[in-house]
């Protein structure tokens, strides 16, 4: 029996090694490779660091990046805040109607990234969108969603915010569920406000799911791709145009893969010195308690 069991596990073992070299480690090193050539789909030509010292001179390239550290540093409070609002009302004793709630809350989750990008775009469009024909009935002007920079960007933030909630959700929930009700029924006893057992019992006792929601959203934030792509397609202008929509559009529009590949690079340590920073942060805090 314990020879079939370490039979079945190494079979597990190795389907996942096999499954990580083919679809991460070898694609992550022909992104290594590329961004050291210069290469647009056809011939690869190796140039060295040129396309790294290229990049770093690249004013596009600073606005992209500016950009979607912007978008992350807003983002990722305005989802990690509005996921813990929902999921402390849902959690409630005093909140009626939970189960309609949740299903409400994560159809988010299920529309495709794409869909929202339309879905918003639909609602946000200057001369077609439901906001402006509703501002327009009441009396209003319309406002120039698409057109100005800053209104576009304010719109990609409350679509991230809107699709972002639902998974975020379930996991805030799940953790909130487990925290031992003794610890409420102590802070009732010593007479604590809502306030007062939100601050001192459930955000202590949901601190490592915290950060779990926290790295997954700067992943998914500095990623993001289709959903600002069919909202606002990196405009007007470039004002919207993050990293990835960057990469994309000079590895597959400009057919500049070997620049594009130094561009993901890039990324890719940004993420990865993050990753290391929120892991000592988080293993520190843990000692600290």
């Amino acid at each position: 029996m314990k020879d079939t069991n370490k039979k079945w596990a190494f079979i597990f073992v190795a389907a996942n090694l096999v499954l990580f070299l083919l679809f991460f480690a070898w694609p992550a090193l022909l992104g290594v490779y590329y961004s050291l050539t210069e290469y647009n789909g056809n011939v690869a030509t190796f140039i060295g660091l040129e396309n790294y010292m290229n990049l770093f001179q690249d004013p596009s390239f600073y606005k992209a990046m500016s950009r979607t550290f912007l978008y992350t540093l807003i983002g990722v409070p305005l989802v990690y805040i509005t996921s813990l609002f929902v999921s402390v009302m849902l959690t409630s004793n005093h909140t009626r109607g939970k189960n309609i709630a949740k299903i409400i809350f994560f159809f988010p989750w299920l529309v495709s990234p794409i869909v929202v990008g339309v879905l918003w775009r639909w609602m946000f469009g200057e001369s077609f969108g439901f906001v402006n024909f509703v501002i327009q009935v009441i009396g209003g002007n319309p406002i120039p969603w698409s057109s100005d920079g800053n209104f576009a960007f304010v719109v990609v933030l409350f679509a991230t915010a809107w699709a972002g909630t639902a998974f975020n959700m379930l996991i805030f929930i799940g953790a909130i569920i487990s925290i031992p009700r003794s610890l409420y029924e102590a802070a009732d006893v010593d007479g604590g406000s809502g306030w007062q057992k939100f601050w001192h019992v459930t955000l202590p006792s949901i601190r490592s799911t915290s950060f779990l929601v926290i790295l997954l959203a700067v992943f998914n934030l500095m990623k993001e791709f289709p959903m600002v792509q069919s909202l606002t397609n990196g405009g007007p202008g470039t004002d919207t145009t993050f990293i990835v929509q960057y990469i994309y559009e000079t590895g597959f529009d400009q057919m500049r893969v070997g620049y594009a590949s130094a561009a993901s690079m890039v990324l890719f340590v940004i993420l990865l010195v993050f990753s290391l920073l929120q892991f000592r942060f988080a293993k520190g805090g843990k000692v600290n308690e």
